[in-house]
């Protein structure tokens, strides 16, 4: 059974592991240094913004998100629960307070593009770049509610 909390500062160790386990499994393309780089850009972020959890009966995070204004800035979710309906909930989730959700991901995640069209993105434009101007393309995404 899982709970949905927002993140306190005490929370950012396991969130920044979820990350880190999520980024390995998931985004074999990124260089190093640009993961590296990633990391402290995200080690400075996370403790100013307030992230939603996933959390299993023990309390323990198993999968975060981040959203801004719309947008699904951030969803990572622990390896281990992969297909386990935690990203879908936290799809719902979002959807319910933001019909037209949007979302970027990764051309080269084919796992995580694969999942946000599962659940009812459309694609609705591309970038050569990530967003702080990395040589990463962007897929650009948005909710589509069924029919």
């Amino acid at each position: 059974m899982l709970t949905f909390r927002t993140s306190t500062h005490q929370d950012l160790p396991r969130v920044m592991e979820i990350w880190r386990r999520s980024v390995d499994a998931t985004h074999h393309f990124l260089a190093p240094a640009d993961r590296s780089a990633i990391e402290a850009e995200l080690l400075e972020f996370f403790p100013q913004v307030r992230l939603q959890l996933a959390v299993d009966v023990s309390g323990r995070p198993q999968g975060f998100m981040f959203l801004h204004d719309g947008h699904l800035e951030a969803l990572f979710i622990d390896p281990d629960q992969h297909g386990t309906g935690i990203g879908k909930a936290f799809i719902h989730r979002a959807v319910a307070a933001h019909p037209d959700l949007t979302t970027d991901v990764n051309e080269q995640n084919s796992e995580a593009l694969g999942f946000y069209e599962h659940v009812g993105f459309v694609r609705t434009g591309s970038s050569s770049h990530d967003g702080q101007g990395r040589p990463y393309p962007l897929i650009h995404l948005q909710y589509q509610a069924q029919v």
